[in-house]
């Protein structure tokens, strides 16, 4: 069974940092399109950065210029460098196998003083 980890969430002030980790089994990981989502409380699941296994990436205006998502195929993980973070970027933070259609458990991140 295909098990995904994100890892490196946690509270954070505005304007602080963090970097997120998902690692996963190699077998799909390194041949995969993936992906990072969120979801704020009430509000629907978002995408916030892909990563082709290529390495291309592709970003929604939210995050483009704060956010940087990165993979090591060797490890069979993935990454999200989050800079400039702010309140409205508060929630669990989802790691997702495109090609597979397979979710993590999450990651909460919470921006606040």
């Amino acid at each position: 069974q295909v098990q995904l980890v994100e890892s490196g969430g946690g509270l954070v002030q505005p304007g602080g940092s963090l970097r997120l980790s998902c690692i996963g089994s190699a077998h799909i990981f390194n041949i995969s399109t993936m992906a990072w989502y969120r979801q704020a409380p009430g509000k629907e699941r978002e995408h916030v950065a892909l990563i082709t296994s290529g390495g291309r990436a592709d970003y929604p205006d939210s995050v483009k210029g704060r956010f940087t998502v990165s993979r090591d195929n060797a490890k069979s993980t993935m990454y999200l460098q989050m800079l400039n973070l702010k309140p409205e970027d508060t929630a669990v933070y989802y790691c997702y196998v495109v090609t597979y259609q397979i979710w993590g458990r999450g990651t909460q991140v919470t921006v606040s003083a």
